[in-house]
């Protein structure tokens, strides 16, 4: 057991952490580059071991199986809706650009081909470690996006007869539902698809819009 540390240094991963993690890495890039370009049904263990430049057995080590490469993706959005979040707080861009670019920053890793994005959404449908860190991963960012949101609303660029976890829902099902359409679609361009998505959701939720009584 290591001592007389500082709480600061405690905190900072060692050697070995940092080189499990960069190897993870490795492995999680190398996956999604062969399932963006060849499709992830034709992609194999053996395949992702070879472009990442390590044994089945280190593979396997961090990933049950190649569906689970997937099952990281969780862990980049996290961290793109709380690097969303920050910038939400930190109030230099409105509330509607923060949105903006979230909605296209969290489409890019599934959004790499249509054929990886069919194969994430297999993997959803099929397998139910991924499922569930799915719908975690959801839960977890309509948390912060709530609270996206609510700021919005105390600046008053939200409107304030919403609930934010409706908007928060709604903010994930038109991303999703975007992907999904764009996968399954003749090729297309992502990027307009969703900038196109979110100026619709925008201008559902922007304080002064006009809404059913319905939605209210």
């Amino acid at each position: 057991m290591t001592i007389g540390l500082t709480n600061e240094s405690a905190a900072m991963p060692g050697r070995r952490e940092r080189r499990k993690s960069e190897t993870r890495e490795r492995i999680f890039r190398a996956a999604l580059g062969l399932f963006a370009e060849r499709g992830f049904f034709d992609t194999t263990v053996e395949d992702i071991t070879e472009a990442a430049d390590v044994g089945k057995g280190t593979f396997f080590r961090y990933f049950p199986s190649k569906e689970h490469v997937f099952g990281m993706m969780h862990e980049v959005q996290i961290s793109k809706v709380m690097h969303a979040e920050a910038a939400a707080i930190a109030g230099n861009l409105p509330i509607h650009a923060v949105l903006r670019q979230f909605m296209q920053h969290i489409a890019e890793e599934p959004g790499r081909s249509q054929m990886l994005a069919r194969g994430l959404l297999a993997t959803v449908f099929t397998n139910e470690d991924i499922r569930k860190l799915l719908v975690g991963t959801l839960t977890r960012g309509r948390s912060h996006l709530e609270r996206i949101l609510a700021l919005g609303q105390e600046r008053g660029e939200v409107c304030c007869d919403l609930p934010v976890s409706a908007m928060a829902r709604s903010f994930q099902q038109s991303v999703i539902g975007t992907l999904m359409l764009w996968s399954l679609d003749s090729p297309s361009n992502l990027r307009r698809r969703i900038d196109s998505t979110f100026e619709i959701y925008w201008s559902g939720i922007k304080a002064g819009s006009d809404r059913p009584e319905n939605l209210r």
